[in-house]
């Protein structure tokens, strides 16, 4: 039974260990609260999906994507996005964008690979509940778009540094409120023009510049086992992401875009994920 709820139980003493060492080593409480509600949020969510229970991705991803956008958000105006990563990294103040940046999609990736885009992003925690669950065309080769976007978030804070802008507090949280609904805008426009709930987060976001590298050498990975495989091509057709989770290289195609959300094991008819 104990091995049933392994990971769940791993992924809580991660975020726990994380938690009290950025509690003891910025003393400031605050990130013991920040990161145990967040490891816990994960942990629930991944016990309900041991015990096959429905939506439990969906469980984690309103328990921190709104937990991130409204109260570190909204209430207490940090920018959660890229633009804010950039803005305290030049100010040099290891702050909660920071921290976030660094944890779950830096270095975290090494660990949970794409998981914060299956389990915590606000923007995919909305299109996740528009029709196209399943991509219903074959992948575009606008990819570079994303680097594009990137580009333009850094480029836009470092401007604001080299001009002296005066109210940037202001200006970054005024940045956080627009990019949000340009986001959201974007990606439904972008969902039913390719009908494609994830078309966002394949073409146009900017952590995905992040998280792609780091996610290659993840270590939590879906694998497959040949000797059950039977290549009926299910878990191909229901992958949001179009990744080809029956090759088990790490050089598999769109490998570095598993977001981890389990939809090719649970419609795997032998088992074999």
């Amino acid at each position: 039974m104990l091995k049933k709820y392994s990971i769940p139980i791993i992924m809580w003493l991660v975020f726990e260990s994380i938690a009290v060492i950025l509690w003891q080593a910025l003393d400031n409480i605050f990130y013991l609260f920040n990161f145990s509600y967040i490891g816990t949020s994960i942990a629930i969510g991944l016990f309900l999906f041991a015990r096959k229970q429905q939506y439990p991705r969906h469980v984690i991803q309103f328990a921190v994507g709104l937990y991130m956008l409204g109260y570190l958000g909204f209430l207490q105006h940090e920018n959660m996005q890229i633009e804010g990563f950039w803005y305290y990294l030049f100010t040099g103040v290891f702050e909660a964008a920071t921290i976030h940046y660094v944890v779950a999609k830096i270095f975290g990736p090494l660990l949970f690979g794409r998981g914060w885009c299956g389990y915590a992003c606000w923007t995919a925690m909305v299109l996740d509940f528009l029709p196209y669950k399943k991509p219903q065309a074959a992948r575009k080769k606008i990819g570079f778009i994303r680097y594009i976007t990137f580009a333009f978030s850094f480029s836009f804070v470092v401007l604001l540094f080299l001009n002296h802008v005066e109210n940037m507090e202001k200006i970054m949280f005024i940045a956080f409120i627009v990019g949000n609904i340009l986001y959201y805008i974007v990606g439904i426009i972008l969902a039913f023009l390719f009908k494609d709930n994830r078309a966002f987060c394949k073409y146009i976001c900017p952590v995905t510049i992040f998280l792609k590298p780091m996610s290659y050498f993840s270590v939590v990975r879906v694998k497959c086992d040949k000797e059950k495989c039977i290549s009926c091509g299910k878990c191909k057709k229901v992958c949001p992401m179009n990744v080809d989770i029956t090759d088990n290289s790490r050089k598999r195609k769109n490998g570095t875009e598993c977001i981890l959300c389990m939809e090719c094991v649970r419609t795997c008819p032998r088992k074999a994920l």
